[in-house]
């Protein structure tokens, strides 16, 4: 089968979509299909895998790491009416997601759609009314998905947020998958001596963007309560974002600021080290549509202390695999401080963690269900 995956997040770009489109690519090619990329641009050189094509592209005003793709290239688009794609896959539903729609249509192939972002969520990045933007965002997105032959959504709360938009494809929940050779419980002192981090104290660990809609002031706050109980505790953040220094200043304000680490943005490659040399893994975004870092941390046998909001606690078992909190820092700290002390119910938790990434969150059963989908979209198109 030949696809063509339209994403206007992808490599050097670090986020969830990029690491989901990527485990996707090398999902599909190593079942013998072959995957074309088309994302924008970034400047200076990248060093791109065979079958990645770039459109021209602009910085984001609010946001210049982030390159806005022009949607309308005339040489791309005859590029790919020569590959002969059997399914377009958009990731987004705006700029190279019509894209996408647009070659589907004209070809009489079908368009398969993945719903990975709560888009009105992303308002503030928008230089117009928030409540505007985020009306926008939503009927925008939910009439795209309409449109679409079949909809991807990563988690039940997901799927069933799109029914409730009037969205009438078919509808598959499929998490984005996690490769468990790589992302599997290593041991502890190996891990944290690789990452210069002291052997014998709790280590508290955020991976992700350092961006707004990721809270991460509240990490620091609520790592703040639990150094002041447990002052031995230690916080690694790994990632970068926009806010990145406005995070670095707020926690040299803090009283724990010197048990605080900024490790900075990692290949994905890299990250198992991290989740491994950690006792506990700290999230309290609450935009997310699965939690990507949360099914990472769990297949590396990491209980997790996360917020009880939708996607987070899809991944995270109440009780079981972790614990998930309200959103305020205090009750983030003592749900922390609570595992860090108690390490037999810590250990169970990390034991389950890893079992249920097992059963739902192994990359071959992402790509087998993909499959599926595009499948049944193929054969929907060739009976119209």
């Amino acid at each position: 089968m030949r696809v063509a995956l339209f994403t206007n997040n992808y490599v050097p770009f670090c986020g969830g979509v990029t690491i989901s489109v990527e485990t996707l690519r090398r999902g599909l090619e190593a079942r013998g299909h072959e995957v074309w990329v088309l994302a924008p641009r970034f400047p200076g050189a990248v060093d791109d895998p065979p079958r990645v094509l770039r459109y021209p592209s602009i910085p984001a005003t609010t946001y210049p790491d982030f390159p806005l793709a022009i949607p309308f290239a005339r040489r791309l688009a005859a590029r790919v009416r020569d590959l002969d794609v059997d399914v377009f896959h958009a990731h987004h539903p705006f700029l190279l997601g019509p894209a996408a729609a647009r070659l589907a249509r004209r070809l009489g192939r079908p368009l398969v759609f993945t719903y990975h972002t709560r888009y009105e969520k992303y308002a503030h990045y928008v230089p117009f009314s928030r409540a505007v933007v985020e009306r926008a965002a939503v009927e925008l997105s939910a009439r795209f998905a309409r449109r679409a032959d079949a909809v991807i959504a990563p988690s039940a709360r997901v799927r069933d947020e799109l029914v409730r938009r009037g969205v009438g494809a078919p509808l598959a929940v499929i998490p984005t998958g996690v490769d468990l050779e790589r992302f599997r419980p290593g041991e502890r002192g190996a891990a944290r001596r690789a990452l210069g981090l002291s052997l014998d104290e709790p280590l508290l660990l955020y991976v992700g963007r350092l961006d707004r809609e990721k809270s991460v002031e509240r990490v620091l706050v609520a790592f703040d309560h639990v150094a002041g109980t447990l002052p031995r505790a230690r916080l690694a953040l790994v990632g970068q974002g926009k806010e990145a220094a406005h995070l670095r200043a707020l926690a040299a304000r803090l009283p724990s600021a010197s048990r605080v680490r900024f490790l900075g943005a990692r290949p994905h490659d890299a990250l198992p080290v991290c989740y491994q040399a950690a006792d506990l893994f700290l999230f309290a975004s609450e935009t997310e549509t699965q939690g990507l870092v949360l099914a990472e941390a769990a297949a590396c046998g990491l209980a997790a202390v996360a917020v009880a909001a939708p996607g987070c606690d899809e991944v995270v078992r109440d009780g079981a695999t972790g614990v998930l909190a309200k959103s305020d820092p205090t009750a983030l700290a003592e749900a922390a401080i609570g595992l860090l002390l108690d390490h037999e119910r810590r250990a169970a938790m990390a034991a389950r963690a890893r079992a249920v990434a097992e059963r739902e969150f192994d990359v071959r059963l992402q790509i087998d269900r993909t499959l599926a989908v595009y499948a049944a979209a193929v054969a929907a198109c060739r009976r119209r």
